[in-house]
């Protein structure tokens, strides 16, 4: 997440270490806050790699900063990984909204839309937090009141996605000029 997060958000941009961690901090949020730790090592393998490319301007103190652009190899890269996700990228939500933040850079709405029924088709599989007898437990089939929450909440949550992604895929088959979803 976090590479696809630098790479996402330097396309639209150059950028300094600091800018770039507080735009990664507001799309992970409070969820996965992105540490110092991990970020700048990050960038270095990205650099390693001729992914990114820096350059050391003046700061607006006294300190200069260093300015982190994407190479060639680094759209290229982004372009890949927007068109065939990692399977956790498809069906771990966070990450799956880093996807999302990032894939107008795929201006392929065929594409597009390939990686929005992956997601579809995960959301649709039957699925629990809590299992009983190799079953998915369902709100109504459980007494405890915090579970009962838990599981409401998420199904209201999928049914909504599910609906979005429905019109999402209905507008990009239009776009593409084939059957919708």
């Amino acid at each position: 997440m976090l590479e696809l997060a630098i790479l996402g958000f330097l396309h639209d941009e150059p950028l300094h270490g600091y800018e770039l961690k507080e735009r990664i901090t507001a799309l992970s949020g409070h969820v996965r806050p992105v540490s110092d730790g991990a970020l700048y090592p990050a960038i270095t393998r990205l650099v390693k790699a001729g992914l990114l490319e820096q350059h050391t301007e003046p700061g607006a103190g006294a300190a200069p900063r260093r300015i982190l652009s994407l190479t060639p190899a680094g759209r290229a890269a982004l372009l890949d990984r927007l068109r065939a996700p990692k399977p956790v990228e498809i069906t771990d939500s966070t990450r799956f909204f880093t996807l999302l933040a990032f894939l107008r850079h795929l201006h392929d709405p065929v594409a597009q839309a390939a990686v929005l029924r992956r997601r579809l088709d995960f959301l649709e599989a039957p699925a629990s937090f809590f299992y009983d007898k190799g079953r998915p437990v369902r709100a109504k089939d459980t007494e405890d009141l915090f579970r009962r929450g838990m599981l409401r909440v998420a199904r209201a949550t999928s049914r909504a996605e599910r609906e979005w992604l429905a019109e999402a895929l209905a507008e990009l088959a239009d776009r593409a000029g084939t059957a919708g979803p």
